[in-house]
């Protein structure tokens, strides 16, 4: 593909995004726009989910890949593509390779989940583990581009990368020609350059608001700056959108063309990532679920019909469980009490029978009867509860309180 060059950077613009998607017809699916009647009531206005977790390869990903090798001259492919990533962008390379015909090697960092690596190989591509963070990873490919000659693949800092995952603000202008707000995720910020260069040029007037992990937010300081901005050290379990500095030719789309960018915290995308799996009964992966992340922290300020983009679903399932445990303690659907009570034959199964009348479930509990700071003649009882919600969990305390416990905190 070719595109219009100013003297800073690449300009992209809608008819780039339209040859992309006619290279993606009948390799990248459609994917489904589905309502959700939650979101809807607590915002105020029509929410739909633009599920790119349903994607070939599990995210956008495959969408940015494919376009950039099919834009390779057969010399270039001929020398193979090799590419640095902890899962989605590796799996897009891999398949995207496949089916263009070209070898692929992808390096991964060495705690990369088992399922991305596994599903990695699968799709065709050499999977070499290196590097204990992303960054290191991304060296050693670059080293290994410059060794072999094969052709470095960016998963968001390239002009063809950013045409290729533009084709799903395309797909949300014709699934939902009403939409008034797009809401997606933002890592290098090459998904919502994309985005952006369709949506402004058919519908300027549609707002665009991206969504970054708090403690891995390198875009509000770039833009405040007027330039890429490095993080030292970006922290959060949304391993999708964790890059510490945003890629030069997607800044300053971004910086044009997106209208918002929110941060939101670990708590946030834990109640997301549990809404999406419990009320739309889609498996979502952190950085997937950071729109509704932000819709969920202030649903008051986004004007709708509302598209919030579920960038992508390969979540590896140790990590998941971690998260619906976390996720569910954020919403209130756990409670840790500390109890005294008297040491006597019949206390504990007292405790027990008050805790079955207020419907708590007991998941854990420890009963302590010999410690210097107890009484001779009290225990001490720590309870994990699983419960309802935070209304249910006051509820349960009182119950508590109310039958004579002395509830400790």
């Amino acid at each position: 593909m070719s595109f219009r060059t100013t003297a800073s950077h690449p300009a992209l613009i809608l008819d780039d995004v339209r040859g992309a998607q006619k290279m993606l017809s009948g390799v990248a699916r459609v994917t489904a726009l589905e309502g959700s009647r939650h979101l809807t009531e607590l915002v105020g206005s029509p929410v739909h989910l633009k599920c790119e977790n349903l994607q070939r390869t599990g995210s956008f990903k495959l969408r940015g890949a494919y376009v950039r090798i099919s834009g390779l001259t057969p010399v270039e492919r001929a020398a193979g593509v090799v590419a640095a990533s902890a899962g989605n962008h590796a799996q897009g390379v891999a398949l995207a390779s496949s089916l263009l015909g070209v070898r692929s090697t992808v390096f991964m960092p060495v705690g990369a989940p088992l399922p991305k690596v596994a599903a990695t190989r699968e799709y065709g591509a050499e999977v070499r583990l290196h590097g204990q963070v992303v960054d290191e990873t991304l060296a050693a490919a670059q080293q290994y581009a410059e060794e072999t000659g094969a052709v470095f693949i960016h998963p968001f800092d390239h002009p063809d990368i950013i045409a290729g995952q533009g084709t799903v603000g395309l797909e949300i202008l014709e699934q939902c020609p009403e939409v008034r707000t797009i809401v997606l995720g933002i890592g290098g910020g090459g998904f919502a350059a994309g985005v952006a260069v369709a949506v402004k040029a058919l519908r300027p007037d549609v707002r665009i608001v991206g969504v970054q992990a708090e403690g891995a937010a390198c875009y509000p300081p770039s833009l405040a700056a007027g330039h890429p901005v490095s993080l030292d050290s970006p922290a959060t379990m949304a391993d999708g959108i964790k890059v510490g500095r945003p890629g030069d030719v997607p800044f300053r789309l971004i910086e044009e063309l997106v209208d918002e960018v929110r941060t939101v915290t670990e708590d946030e995308l834990s109640s997301a990532l549990l809404l999406c799996l419990e009320r739309a009964k889609l498996v979502v992966e952190p950085a997937g679920a950071s729109p509704v992340a932000a819709l969920l922290s202030d649903p008051q300020a986004f004007r709708g019909p509302v598209v919030a983009v579920l960038s992508g679903g390969n979540v590896d399932p140790l990590l998941m469980q971690r998260i619906l445990r976390h996720g569910m303690s954020a919403a209130g659907r756990y409670l840790s009490l500390r109890l005294r009570l008297t040491d006597r034959p019949g206390a504990l199964a007292a405790l027990l029978a008050a805790l079955t009348v207020a419907d708590a479930n007991v998941l854990d509990i420890s009963h302590v009867r010999t410690d210097p700071r107890l009484g001779l003649t009290e225990a001490e009882v720590d309870l994990h509860l699983e419960t309802k919600g935070p209304q249910h969990c006051a509820e349960v305390e009182a119950a508590l309180r109310a039958a004579g416990f002395r509830v400790m905190g």
